[in-house]
């Protein structure tokens, strides 16, 4: 659209927002901060309810924790954040970002089709997207708006995946991790290789172990051991019990973690080794505590780390990205045409209303003055200039040159009608 994106944006009580941090400013301690939990997110949603929030999405990952929805200001949803994390407004600040209205709506394009993850092309991302508007939508927070744009995104989401090949090679951190294991580990076959946490990367990175490198080696263990007997059952490897942790790290020669804990999971309290041991930390926060490296029997690798595994395939997805930006401006353009219309929609019913009443009294004044007043055809003839009138003003209004706001104001101020009622 040729505009700035202002006038499409200016008829809302509040404005669009979309505030957070990521891995590109923000290290794993701090993107641990702001990390947060399902329960969290669903009770930070509910606070937003009572302060009067109607349209707001919580996402949060490893790479990332972000807020989008309307709001009064940027701080109202900031405050909101950092009142259920473990984050303070300073370190807010020094890292995040806050992007407005149509610049707000870009951010979220841009993250939904994984040309702001971490691993360029991550399309992970979508389906932690999708999951937020639908936990949003059940407790009321989704208006038409937002559930407009979740379409949009998913939309772009999937165009690019299916019209491009910035998916190829590694597209999740799951996977990054099983490359970086099988570059580092000789024989990696013949390994005992433990997956300790069974989330979603947990999951992933069992399906893509097994799929890669051909390990029978494989032991699940899980807090919850009935969910690990699942996966077990779907994949054929082997679950050990959480109370046998030690045990089985100190016969592994690679531990993935993946627990998505609020703290360490593991320590070096827990560790008696007797061989090298390579240690995968995928949790954000970290569920590694750092003085495992402390043992010297012991390589810890680290979230950022891995994202380096994927400098190989970066050159092939960089050229799909001016093919993805073009079809994300296509979708884009769409929903913000979408928007604008709307956003006139109300004054343009005011206004057909207004000249409705007019018609109505001229009518009447018409059919008291005239005994030969064909009333029938009167009122034919009124309704279709009505209709060309309305046409004719919402044309003008549809136009990228012209300043919507403006327009609307002055329409309003000519005709005095309340386009408040029709919204």
């Amino acid at each position: 659209m040729k505009n700035n994106g202002a006038d499409t944006f200016s008829t809302t009580p509040s404005q669009f927002y979309a505030i957070g941090l990521n891995y590109k400013k923000a290290d794993e301690r701090v993107r641990g901060y702001f990390s947060i939990s399902e329960t969290a997110q669903r009770q930070l949603l509910e606070d937003a309810k009572k302060e009067g929030i109607r349209s707001l999405i919580v996402i949060s990952t490893c790479n990332r924790t972000e807020l989008y929805g309307f709001a009064k200001s940027s701080s109202q949803l900031i405050q909101l954040l950092c009142s259920h994390t473990h984050g303070t407004v300073e370190d807010f600040e020094k890292v995040a970002y806050v992007r407005k209205n149509e610049e707000a709506v870009s951010h979220m394009f841009q993250v939904g089709t994984g040309l702001d993850s971490q691993i360029l092309g991550d399309f992970e991302i979508i389906s932690q997207l999708r999951n937020s508007f639908k936990r949003s939508k059940s407790l009321g927070l989704l208006n038409a708006y937002m559930e407009r744009l979740a379409n949009a995104v998913i939309q772009a989401s999937k165009r690019i995946k299916n019209e491009t090949d910035i998916s190829s090679g590694a597209t999740s951190v799951s996977f990054a991790a099983v490359q970086y294991i099988m570059a580092r580990v000789p024989y990696v076959s013949e390994k005992n290789i433990v997956l300790f946490g069974l989330g979603k990367i947990g999951r992933n990175t069992c399906e893509n172990l097994l799929k890669h490198t051909k390990n029978d080696h494989i032991s699940l263990i899980n807090r919850t051991k009935v969910k690990a007997e699942e996966l077990a059952v779907k994949y054929n490897v082997v679950v050990k019990d959480y109370a046998d942790i030690q045990t089985e790290i100190a016969q592994a020669d690679v531990l993935i973690v993946a627990t998505g804990a609020p703290h360490p999971t593991i320590n070096k309290e827990l560790l008696f080794l007797k061989k090298p041991i390579l240690i995968l930390d995928l949790s954000i926060p970290r569920n590694v505590d750092q003085n495992v490296a402390e043992n010297p029997l012991v390589s810890l690798v680290s979230l950022d780390e891995l994202s380096k595994v994927t400098h190989d395939t970066l050159a092939q997805r960089e050229a799909q990205v001016p093919r993805a930006e073009e079809i994300i401006d296509e979708v884009k353009t769409e929903f913000l045409t979408w928007v604008k219309n709307r956003s006139f929609a109300p004054t343009i019913k005011a206004l057909k209303s207004k000249l409705g009443e007019i018609k109505a009294g001229e009518i009447d004044n018409q059919r008291r003055k005239r005994s030969d007043f064909n009333e029938q055809q009167a009122e034919i003839l009124s309704d279709r200039l009505i209709h060309k009138i309305t046409t004719q003003f919402a044309n003008h209004l549809k136009d990228d040159s012209v300043a919507t706001s403006e327009s609307i104001a002055f329409i309003q101020r000519v005709f005095q009608i309340d386009a408040e009622t029709y919204e």
